[in-house]
């Protein structure tokens, strides 16, 4: 054989070897995570105040890193419809841990199966509540990105799954999954000894496996699309310390206020001892028939233990890192828009709150000019409430109705992109759910009086226990005026839905919060404004 013949073997050997390396290089690159924490250091992070350097790094990196798996590209994701075009939906869903993981794979993998788990009895076959119930199935099943809240990966409560990979293999779509916490107390309890029956049933119950053990708990993405420029941001304002406070246990006076959110909610409030904070994990979505050829996913989670204006501040934190970004933008998370402070209390901390706040001796001041008493103050206190409960967004009226939840919606909307784009906080009622037309309409369900409420506890007391927590915003295609129904509205939010009758499958409920939809259209849509 000629010696050119052996040259060209040898050259399509290197060209092969070559090609393998760059396709095993391209399959790492679409797959990728940080390294999980072994048992014994989660043990040091439970115990240990102080971290070695070594072992801050990794924490560091656990909770900065995303896990990503992005091997899958489906082909014709996009719905359509007559009124939209095509258009691309977004769910997003607080889904508790993932306690009900059986129920939330059928909702989004197995029609038939879900079906199964309706009990005839309850919903009869044909009833208007069991065509509801699949007809919100059906809609969160053509959701092409899903955000999830409070998503749990390695923890015994969820049988060490990690949620957000399965469901994404069973979905066969991307995801990207962003640890907020990393929690800790299944690991003291699971060294813990006691010669007290009950607590030691309870420690056997919590016990966990050390070797399928990884306490990770936090945010995740599901997408049809490819992800790009993934990232997890911390929030550098956490108004709540998860390790030192819950490590320090609850007051006489915190314990009585669980006690009776237990008796009378049947709400329970667990202590949970974690390292991490809350924060937002981004990624974008890319197909060359979105606008801008990409959208930019900010799933996020802000502090329920603190007051109104600690949210803010994150939302501000938030803003300055989407701010650069010129191309649409999806905003989706459990914001605890409550416009409660529900950091741990004590008497001290009841007493500074009043009577070390000048704004108390003010209400008192006028309320001794105006006549008020116990009764009168009772009755602002429901009006107040009755106000806020499921529209945070109403106006703050100092003194006789104070709303200390505004702020949050007049920061968001008076907010613009480097590019001068806004939020779009139209209400139009042709391209609302129910024909409704007030602030957020279009993105978020409004229901006779305020929002429909996305949380609620166990066992609400009428209003008492409702409230809306959970969001969708969004940056359209071409926005400047948060409000101005006669600008473009190309990727601007549609049919905003909140999805009421879904958890209800299950006796004890899928997830204390209710899930969300809402739909893009590509282009511009096809819908007449009705005046």
């Amino acid at each position: 054989m000629s010696k050119g013949f052996h040259r060209d073997i040898r050259l399509n050997v290197l060209v092969i070897f070559l090609l393998t390396i760059f396709l095993f290089s391209t399959a790492i690159a679409r797959t990728s995570a940080p390294s999980v924490l072994s048992y014994t250091e989660l043990e040091t992070l439970y115990n240990e105040e102080k971290l070695t350097p070594l072992l801050q790094g990794k924490l560091d990196q656990l909770l900065t890193t995303p896990f990503i798996e992005n091997n899958h590209k489906q082909e014709n994701a996009f719905s359509k419809s007559s009124q939209l075009g095509e258009f691309l939906r977004v769910a997003q869903w607080n889904i508790e841990r993932g306690l009900e993981y059986e129920a939330i794979e059928a909702i989004f993998t197995d029609p038939a199966k879900f079906e199964a788990m309706l009990d005839v009895k309850k919903f009869p076959l044909g009833s208007e509540e069991r065509r509801e119930i699949i007809a919100e199935a059906e809609s969160l099943r053509a959701a092409d990105v899903i955000v999830f809240n409070e998503i749990d990966y390695g923890m015994k409560r969820t049988n060490y799954r990690n949620i957000a990979a399965d469901l994404a293999a069973k979905l066969k779509m991307n995801y990207v999954f962003g640890v907020q916490f990393v929690e800790l107390t299944p690991v003291h309890f699971s060294r813990k000894k006691t010669k007290n029956d009950k607590q030691k049933q309870f420690i056997e119950y919590v016990k966990v496996d050390p070797k399928q053990y990884k306490g990770l708990h936090g945010l995740a993405v599901l997408s049809r699309f490819p992800l790009e420029n993934v990232r997890v941001v911390p929030f550098k304002n956490q108004p709540y310390d998860w390790y030192l406070e819950e490590k320090k246990g609850a007051s006489m006076l915190e314990k009585g206020r669980r006690t009776l959110a237990e008796k009378v909610f049947l709400e329970q409030s667990l202590r949970e001892v974690r390292r991490g904070g809350r924060t937002t994990l981004l990624t974008d979505i890319v197909d060359e028939r979105l606008p801008s050829g990409r959208v930019t996913i900010a799933a996020t989670h802000l502090e329920n233990r603190t007051k109104s204006k600690n949210r803010v501040k994150q939302l501000e934190e938030l803003l300055e890192l989407i701010k650069p970004i010129t191309n649409p933008v999806v905003v989706a998370g459990d914001m605890n828009t409550s416009g409660s402070d529900l950091t741990p209390t004590s008497i001290r901390r009841e007493l500074m709150k009043r009577f070390g706040n000048p704004r108390y001796w003010i209400e008192t001041g006028i309320g001794y000019l105006l006549g008020f008493g116990i009764v009168e103050d009772f009755l602002m206190t429901s009006v107040t409430f009755g106000r806020t409960h499921a529209d945070p967004t109403v106006k703050n009226i100092p003194f006789f109705s104070p709303n200390p939840g505004r702020k949050f919606f007049t920061t968001l909307e008076k907010f613009r992109f480097a590019d001068g784009g806004a939020f779009d906080f139209r209400g139009e009622k042709t391209r609302a759910i129910n024909g409704k037309s007030k602030t957020l309409a279009n993105s978020n369900q409004r229901g006779q009086k305020g929002f429909i409420t996305t949380y609620q506890v166990n066992r609400p007391v009428v209003i008492v226990g409702k409230t809306k927590l959970d969001w969708i915003f969004i940056k359209p295609f071409n926005l400047k005026n948060p409000r101005d129904d006669n600008q473009s509205y190309k990727f601007a939010p549609h049919f905003g839905q909140t999805l009421t009758e879904i958890n209800k499958v299950l006796e004890d409920r899928i997830s204390d919060h209710r899930p969300l939809i809402v739909d893009l259209p590509l282009g511009e849509p096809l819908i007449e404004i009705k005046n």
